[in-house]
């Protein structure tokens, strides 16, 4: 009975050993596969940062404005072929989407990149300047699209090793004119995050404030929402000696435009960063005219979804107020563009680990909230999101200038950091998450 009972416990014993045995064996081998991976990302974004800047000189050159990026388009789809995937082009009209399927089972990601350029004039002298007269990239979204198209090429080649899906959104109209809804919106209202659904999406923006090497984060609201409104006020004409007789759409618009400002200052909480502009004004006919009508046109900017919602009604009642008070009427269009982009905290925290172990510690910085406008949030009020800033600064070159200028020219340093960034970014949520 002894002996009996001492073979079972050896069987149990070497059971259990070989049990320790297999687990440690497989996270040995798990931990080899990722050293493997982050040195192939490693090697992989130098080898390829000849080909990414041949890919954003040529975008460069060749500029198209917001929904008409068809040759911009067919580009990256003929460079996504090379690479072994097969893009689908024609998402929100000249958008261009790409999916790359692991060989190891994990969530759905997708990283995002714009396309589109801006009507400006390039002052910058380079030898692949635009040859589109009046259109440049002054935004940075050739460097992009390339750096995402590198990113594409860099893990296609490791996709058997890759845990989970990754989608490639190449996104047209970021910079889409006032009044026409943004490529982002668009993307999305046409399912661009479903199938297969997509659990969380990265994005970048180049950063003229930031030194090349460096890079940018903010948990929570990263960048204000962007809205656009019309007032017109209507008065009454009549001759400018007698102003008694009309009423007078100038003065009631000049009051509008000064109140205004009281919701920034007396309305919304200090705490919550609010921008009211009037940025154009529109109205008389003569030196000696009582105007009848005035046409005020401006933006909100907010960095709160709270005050987002109320400064419209706030707004409304100013001007309802002021007119009622001169006897004159008015006509109010409030259009919400894009709203605040929201990091979200968790997805952050995690994807600054991985910005920290790529670029260093003192490389990566908290910055302070922008009230610029990216429709990137899109994307990011339907799952979570993180959108992060890629230092493109060189003062030595004189590399200084912002963007939505005609002198922007950012590093091209900064295109190899952008790849090999976002592919540790996105491999590491993908380790980390996978089942």
């Amino acid at each position: 009975m002894q002996i009996k009972f001492s073979t079972v416990i050896l069987r149990k014993l070497l059971v259990s050993s070989a049990l320790l045995i297999s687990i440690l064996s497989h996270e040995n081998f798990v931990t080899a596969q990722d050293g493997n991976m982050d040195n192939f990302i490693d090697s992989k974004s130098s080898k390829i940062a000849k080909d990414v800047k041949k890919w954003r000189r040529h975008l460069h050159e060749n500029p198209e404005l917001s929904s008409e990026e068809f040759k911009t388009a067919k580009y990256v789809e003929s460079l996504l072929k090379k690479f072994g995937l097969k893009p689908q082009n024609g998402v929100a009209k000249t958008g261009v989407v790409a999916v790359l399927q692991g060989g190891l089972p994990g969530p759905t990601v997708a990283i995002r990149a714009d396309m589109d350029a801006l009507p400006i004039l390039e002052e910058t002298g380079l030898k692949f300047s635009s040859k589109n007269k009046g259109v440049m990239h002054a935004c940075g979204h050739d460097f992009h699209t390339s750096i995402l198209l590198g990113v594409a090429k860099l893990l296609s080649e490791r996709k058997k090793d890759i845990p989970g899906t990754i989608k490639f959104i190449f996104q047209p109209a970021e910079e889409a004119p006032s009044g026409q809804l943004v490529g982002a919106r668009l993307m999305v209202d046409e399912g661009v995050l479903k199938n297969p659904d997509i659990e969380a999406i990265f994005g970048l923006h180049v950063e003229p404030e930031l030194d090349v090497g460096d890079l940018g984060y903010a948990s929570g609201p990263f960048m204000a929402s962007s809205d656009l409104f019309t007032i017109t006020i209507k008065g009454k004409r009549s001759h400018g000696a007698y102003p008694w007789k009309g009423i007078d759409a100038i003065l009631v618009a000049a009051e509008v435009v000064t109140s205004l400002q009281t919701i920034v200052s007396r309305r919304i909480d200090a705490r919550k960063p609010v921008v009211i502009t009037i940025g154009k004004i529109n109205g008389g006919e003569n030196f000696n005219i009582i105007a009848d009508e005035v046409v005020l046109e401006g933006t909100v900017r907010t960095l709160d979804p709270d005050a987002h919602a109320k400064v419209p009604e706030l707004m409304k009642e100013i001007i309802d107020g002021i007119t009622s008070a001169h006897g004159a009427k008015y006509e109010f269009s409030y259009t919400r563009g894009a709203p605040v982009t929201v990091n979200d905290p968790e997805l952050t925290a995690n994807s600054v680990s991985s910005l920290e172990n790529t670029s260093g510690i003192d490389s990566v910085h908290i910055t302070t909230p922008t009230m610029g406008a990216e429709d990137f949030a899109w994307f990011a009020n339907e799952v979570p999101g993180f959108y992060f800033d890629l230092g493109v600064r060189n003062e030595k070159e004189g590399k200084i200038y912002g963007v939505h200028t005609a002198l922007f020219n950012p590093d091209e340093r900064a295109l190899e950091i952008g790849v090999r960034v976002m592919s540790n970014v996105v491999i590491d949520y993908l380790r980390n998450n996978s089942k």
